[in-house]
């Protein structure tokens, strides 16, 4: 009885081939993850440059301020600017403001503009409103008042306060209205025809269209396609977001920003044009 020939399987062989695509694939995938890291740091490399360089204060000049993370976003937004007009927005919560230091935002940007919380619901003033409003002036800052929306409150009631409050001049910035929470005891629509008869009301008194100040969830959602014919002031602090879109016309990118003459975080706003645009949308 014939034997028959067994052949031996090359083990060793497919190990090396199977050991060489294990290691070349762990080497590309290292590869690819140190190419997109080098990536990333080369474009935030204006904002990490002054992150790891020594950050002055001329605010907190015995208790230095310490370094964010958030500040590397906020210098490759603002350094990306092209010539677009940027200030900030306070309240009462900002407490006791220098107006006289009031001049940069992160020592580097120059501050054109200041919204100023004026009105909160049916009843409520901001305590540092008028002291605020009137120190913009001087400041010789363009100056814009915002009231804060409380959707299950009478909107006509909070016109009606918003105006007894605010007197517009000439060189000042439309009113502003700002929507950021849902209503409780109320639908949607409620709340849409709320703030619309907000809107007419203030309109029909100062004679200039307000803006809107939401969160950019909140304009997609609820309000972009309703009320179009109105501007927008947009609140977004993603990190990945730098650049303003085309329909707002204000953006606030940051809540945690540096600026002179303020103690602790301030929101940072960029207008979508230069500071000459800025002024033709003023009240005449």
């Amino acid at each position: 009885m014939r034997k028959k020939t067994v052949r031996r399987k090359s083990v060793g062989k497919k190990k090396k081939v199977s050991a060489f695509y294990r290691n070349f694939k762990i080497f590309s995938m290292v590869l690819v993850f140190t190419l997109v890291l080098m990536a990333i740091l080369y474009h935030y490399r204006n904002g990490l440059a002054y992150y790891f360089s020594f950050k002055t204060d001329k605010v907190l000049k015995e208790k230095a301020e310490s370094k964010r993370l958030s500040d590397i976003r906020n210098h490759q937004v603002l350094g990306s600017l092209n010539g677009k007009s940027v200030g900030i927005d306070v309240s009462e919560y900002q407490g006791a403001i220098d107006w006289e230091e009031l001049k940069m935002i992160e020592n580097d940007y120059p501050i054109h503009f200041v919204f100023i919380r004026a009105t909160v619901g049916c009843d409520r003033l901001d305590k540092k409103y008028k002291e605020n409003w009137e120190a913009a002036k001087e400041k010789k800052l363009i100056r814009g008042a915002y009231h804060y929306y409380r959707p299950d409150e009478n909107s006509i009631e909070q016109a009606n306060l918003f105006i007894k409050t605010v007197r517009l001049q000439k060189g000042d910035l439309p009113p502003v209205v700002d929507l950021e929470r849902m209503p409780d005891n109320q639908s949607m629509e409620q709340l849409r025809l709320g703030l619309r008869r907000w809107l007419k009301r203030v309109e029909a008194h100062y004679k200039v269209r307000p803006i809107i100040y939401t969160g950019e969830k909140y304009y997609a959602d609820f309000l972009k396609k309703e009320f179009s014919e109105y501007l927008f002031w947009i609140a977004n602090y993603n990190f990945y977001r730098e650049n303003i879109e085309e329909d707002w016309l204000f953006w606030q990118f940051t809540e945690k920003a540096s600026v002179t003459g303020i103690t602790g975080n301030v929101d940072v706003n960029i207008f979508n044009g230069d500071l000459q645009q800025l002024q033709f949308i003023t009240v005449d």
